[in-house]
């Protein structure tokens, strides 16, 4: 009869342990996961007050761009002198420094989007973490 109470004894802390571990894995990404939703929100509400200024702000500037453009394209032709082609060479040349900007610019932004990702950073660092945690408890229990 020992035996058997001993073996009971055995089974309700085991049970009790497998509940114990269970609750604290759905508590752990109870957590987890919140944290995750928290560090979204906060960042589709600057997207909100982001994404309204930045449409005014591009039609303003594609509106200036357009009158700069306009204005280089003038300015050069005025200085082409009056051959019969100084249209054509002048809103080619503003064309190539465009281009050139242009292409700096998107060189730039594409780098900045290469190391600034969308991911949430926070979260995956806890989550980084909490592995490398586990990883070691893990360890120490065997």
């Amino acid at each position: 009869m020992n035996n058997n109470a001993e073996s009971n004894q055995i089974n309700r802390s085991l049970a009790v342990i497998v509940a114990e571990i269970k609750q604290e894995l759905k508590e752990f990404t109870q957590t987890r996961i919140e944290m995750l939703k928290t560090e979204l929100r906060e960042k589709i509400a600057r997207w909100k007050i982001a994404a309204p200024l930045a449409g005014v702000g591009t039609l303003f500037l594609g509106t200036a761009y357009l009158l700069i453009t306009l204005s280089l394209v003038a300015l050069a032709a005025v200085f082409l002198g009056n051959t019969q082609y100084r249209w054509f060479f002048a809103f080619l040349g503003v064309g190539v420094l465009w281009s050139v900007l242009g292409g700096v610019a998107i060189y730039i932004a594409k780098r900045e989007f290469e190391l600034n990702r969308l991911i949430p950073q926070k979260t995956v660092e806890v989550l980084k973490d909490d592995k490398v945690w586990l990883q070691k408890e893990a360890r120490n229990q065997i």
